[in-house]
């Protein structure tokens, strides 16, 4: 390799989530992930694939929820679910889509439509679930946006916030008592390491619209990535009184859809270089499978996984105060649509 290409290389694989990897150096600098006290480390790793960390799981009487089945993790996701057993509700943007994907799966997917940034699609959306009747074992929040190229705003805020953030608070919201009421509910909420990018404040909330500064993709990824962290750490806190728990999950860098607003420069180089850090879809839907069934973690609540075990992240995730604020801030915004949000 001549040194231009080797540049190309270079800048390719900072260009892919520079943050991200300098992370996962930090972790194998330091001889690997400070694990949280009492939350109990698996057999699993970053190779395991959503198939073999759900083996031998027998899911029949579940109901499972999950967002974005459409393509990807959630595609996977939904596919995994049903083979161990479990009766999946798969969302997407469309009914055709969400139809499409969940025939796919075979007869134990319902698909409903879920326009996350319309906040009266989630409305309805959670109240066509409530008409099937069933409680939730599990809601997996797992759709998602990542690096729209120019500033978007839906009603006046950053969309990245909106579709991450607030479509799926809003959602786990309306259907929270329906996890409470499972016998061991679980709401697993898809962030990143690229909660990394987020701005050093943590959450932006004077800034929200996004309007102030030059926008920065990754930036408005991150926050909202951070977002959803700590999101599930309040949501832990508010469910300590139930049976219920929360976690957060990082599934890895894979090429998936979510990376389809990317330049066609990184595409293509991404397409070149990624065999070398990036994992495959099975092996990216492994971490929130496993948090969703795995009986070890029936009591683990609060926590951010990665490789399917427990870490101990950096940066805001774990500032309790801030997620109480973004709590309270997302409550302000999406009120008119909210109802109740008492989780006991």
């Amino acid at each position: 390799m001549n040194r231009r290409k080797a540049l190309i290389v270079t800048g390719a694989a900072a260009a892919a989530g520079v943050a991200v990897l300098v992370a996962e150096r930090a972790v194998r600098d330091r001889g690997g992930p400070d694990r949280p006290a009492g939350v109990p480390v698996g057999p699993f790793g970053a190779d395991s694939t959503a198939e073999e960390v759900t083996a031998g799981l027998d899911l029949s009487g579940k109901v499972a929820l999950v967002t974005g089945v459409n393509s990807g993790l959630g595609a996977e996701t939904l596919r995994v679910l049903t083979l161990r057993g479990a009766h999946v509700l798969g969302t997407a943007r469309t009914l055709e889509k969400a139809t499409a994907a969940c025939a796919a799966a075979g007869d134990r997917a319902t698909p409903f439509a879920l326009e996350l940034t319309d906040f009266d699609s989630v409305v309805a959306c959670a109240a066509a679930v409530r008409r099937e009747g069933v409680v939730l074992d599990m809601l997996v929040c797992n759709a998602g946006i990542m690096a729209l190229p120019q500033l978007e705003q839906v009603n006046g805020l950053e969309k990245h916030f909106v579709t991450n953030h607030l479509g799926h608070f809003l959602l786990v919201n309306r259907l929270l008592d329906r996890v409470v009421a499972a016998p061991q509910g679980r709401v697993v909420v898809v962030s990143s390491r690229g909660y990394l990018w987020a701005p050093p404040g943590g959450i932006e909330f004077d800034n929200l619209s996004g309007e102030r500064g030059e926008y920065d993709p990754n930036r408005a990824y991150g926050q909202s990535k951070l977002a959803n962290g700590l999101f599930s750490l309040e949501l832990a806190r508010r469910l300590g009184r139930t049976r219920a728990t929360s976690n957060s999950v990082h599934p890895g860098i894979i090429r998936t859809n979510l990376g389809r607003h990317f330049p066609r420069w990184k595409k293509l180089l991404s397409e070149v270089i990624g065999w070398s850090f990036m994992k495959s879809i099975p092996a990216g839907a492994a971490t929130q499978c496993y948090v969703a069934t795995n009986p070890r973690l029936a009591g683990v609540s609060g926590r951010y996984f990665i490789n399917c075990n427990p870490e101990i992240p950096g940066g805001r995730m774990e500032d309790a105060a801030l997620a109480a604020k973004l709590w309270a801030v997302s409550e302000e915004l999406t009120r008119p649509w909210l109802g109740s949000v008492d989780a006991s």
